[in-house]
């Protein structure tokens, strides 16, 4: 029987630079670059400034950071800079809480550092993170009935470079298809198209992309009908190709990239954990931006 797929090419990974770049995470995480200008940084921080001194610059709040979203509690990484200030000069050792109340107030940005000229392909997706890390067993055996919450991320994932654009944190009751608009707001690049599944199916997502001139390679409904457009044409021409032939449609427009997205989601879980320490919900957002952040610079590292 003949078709008119393409047999697929093996993608052929280069072993040696892919284990380097997880060696330069490390180098990224406990980079000391920030002790040559500790003193010149406090000075800028604190002219003109009202009320206390900062007695710690931002730089080592952000290594700080880093550390706790990627390996240590807070009163883990005091230890662990006590130990490194034996070996370091003119390192001064900040409490946990201070670490914590800083940290909590650091802007965080996400990073992504693509070519403004350069148009994307975005996939957008949601997933769920757990509020606290308690074992599966302590559940079932004393609040199996108690329904615990959830915080959902959603993102919008250059499927070219794997690095997180944009991305909204919410609770788990609000729908993924009332976050498209922010997530591609937000999006710091021109984009071609927007990858996503069915949860995205609206005609108001239809219209806001073709305002936009963004093409929606969206899945829509299995009880999509061309007869109820109600005037949304672009959601009635991807209706009728999808109906036509949805293996086609999907071959023709790309959708099988909108993996990339769940490949992210996969990477920051295995990277950071399925759950957040925070407890205060600014904090909890600030976490999860921060981890992006972290994961987008270690994907470039890779790239």
């Amino acid at each position: 029987m003949l078709t008119d797929e393409k047999p697929k090419k093996k993608r052929k990974v280069n072993w040696r630079e892919y284990n380097e770049s997880l060696v330069r995470r490390g180098e990224v995480m406990f980079d000391t670059d920030y002790l040559e200008n500790w003193r010149a940084e406090l000075k800028a921080m604190n002219r003109g400034k009202q009320g206390a001194r900062c007695r710690y610059p931002s730089s080592l709040i952000w290594l700080l950071a880093t550390v706790h979203a990627y390996l240590l509690p807070y009163r883990q990484l005091e230890g662990f800079l006590n130990v490194m200030s034996k070996h370091i000069d003119r390192l001064k050792v900040p409490d946990y809480t201070t670490m914590q109340w800083r940290v909590a107030r650091v802007k965080v940005q996400l990073n992504p550092e693509v070519d403004p000229e350069r148009n994307v392909v975005i996939a957008v997706d949601s997933t769920g993170i757990k509020v606290t890390n308690r074992g599966e067993w302590i559940r079932d055996k004393w609040n199996k009935q108690k329904k615990r919450g959830f915080i959902k991320i959603h993102v919008a994932v250059d499927v070219k470079t794997k690095k997180i654009l944009s991305m909204k944190v919410t609770k788990e009751d609000v729908s993924d298809g009332r976050m498209l608009k922010p997530l591609v707001r937000t999006a710091p690049c021109a984009i071609d198209k927007v990858l996503a599944d069915g949860a995205y199916d609206s005609k108001d997502n239809f219209r806001f992309l073709d305002r936009m001139g963004i093409e929606p390679v969206i899945k829509v409904r299995k009880n999509a009908s061309v007869l109820h457009a109600h005037g949304c044409m672009p959601r009635k021409v991807v209706v009728v190709e999808q109906l036509q032939d949805v293996k086609r449609w999907k071959r023709r427009h790309g959708y099988g990239m909108r993996w990339m997205a769940e490949s992210a989601f996969s990477s920051m879980k295995r990277t950071f954990g399925e759950y957040v320490r925070s407890v205060r919900w600014k904090n909890i957002v600030n976490e999860l931006l921060l981890k992006a952040s972290v994961y987008n610079t270690f994907v470039g590292m890779a790239a």
